[in-house]
């Protein structure tokens, strides 16, 4: 096998056609380079260099192994210099699971910073519930989850990179829309859009819990998964909800937001990945959330 360091030797020589300027560009001494030419030649079985005491020329081998050369060269820079972009997470491939409401959230600033960060990673995106994303995450059929924590899996971590405040959703003909606070207590006789208890059982179960803190177990009238549904339902007067911060986004007509009196616990958004996980794409990514949560630039609004 022919050492990268003989062939690279070799073309300064056939540049240069001068051993002792070869040997200076090289930083050696000019017999430890005359030694270097002589092996590579012994390995090759033929002669690269006709040398005379006046001049140093290429043989029709010598100029046919110097074409290669460049081109062994620039492939063993060029990989290398792949091998780092990769070790640096730069290239590659990323698998992103989401829930629906981070696309209105933090999830398209997150991801437009990825892509200019590290444009030659592809990224593959899959919409997904939280507890499809946690089954998918500890199978492997995607690297990082965008969803709401906690997270219960002893297989998987989490970062928070941002909370959101519960509101109250209200039709603009509702009495209570000209008000900007509400407590939870006023609205025992309301009728309550509920995200469905199967498919979100995240916020059913954190807004049954702030009726029952009021006192009462919310009439339903209707059940939905997505936010968006829920808002639509709302605007259509169909009853009030209890929605993260991240509702206002979608621009709903005739909609009004209340804050509640009380303080109750927001809702996270954030990332999940295996604890076992060594892909250094998504180190990249896990850093570039992590910056941009500190830096208040993945807020949501």
């Amino acid at each position: 096998m022919l050492e990268t360091r003989l062939i690279r030797s070799f073309v300064h020589v056939a540049e240069e056609l001068h051993f002792g300027r070869a040997a200076q560009r090289l930083h050696i001494a000019q017999p430890a380079l005359s030694r270097q030419i002589a092996q590579l030649e012994e390995r090759l079985g033929v002669v690269l260099l006709e040398r005379t005491q006046r001049a140093v020329t290429l043989t029709a081998a010598g100029a046919t192994f110097l074409e290669r050369a460049y081109r062994i060269l620039a492939d063993i820079d060029k990989a290398a210099d792949e091998v780092k972009r990769v070790v640096a997470g730069e290239v590659g491939q990323l698998v992103v699971g989401f829930i629906h409401s981070s696309t209105y959230g933090i999830a398209p600033q997150l991801l437009r910073r990825f892509r200019e960060a590290y444009p030659s990673v592809r990224l593959d995106l899959y919409e997904m519930t939280i507890q499809e994303q946690v089954e998918a995450l500890a199978e492997r059929r995607i690297d990082v989850g965008l969803l709401r924590p906690p997270i219960a899996d002893p297989l998987l971590d989490h970062a928070v990179l941002e909370e959101q405040d519960f509101l109250l959703a209200v039709p603009g003909s509702h009495p209570l829309g000209a008000r900007e606070r509400v407590s939870i207590a006023e609205l025992s006789q309301e009728s309550f859009i509920l995200f469905s208890q199967r498919n979100s059982p995240l916020f059913y179960g954190r807004i049954v819990a702030m009726c029952e803190r009021g006192g009462f177990v919310p009439r339903l009238v209707q059940n939905a998964t997505q936010i968006h549904t829920v808002m639509g339902l709302v605007s259509a007067n169909m009853g009030i909800a209890i929605v993260p911060s991240v509702a206002r986004n979608l621009h709903m007509p005739d909609v009004r937001f209340l804050a509640f009196e009380e303080a109750f616990d927001p809702v996270a958004v954030g990332v999940a990945w295996r604890r076992d996980a060594r892909s250094p794409v998504l180190a990249a990514f896990l850093e570039l959330a992590r910056a941009g949560a500190g830096e208040g630039e993945l807020e949501s609004a």
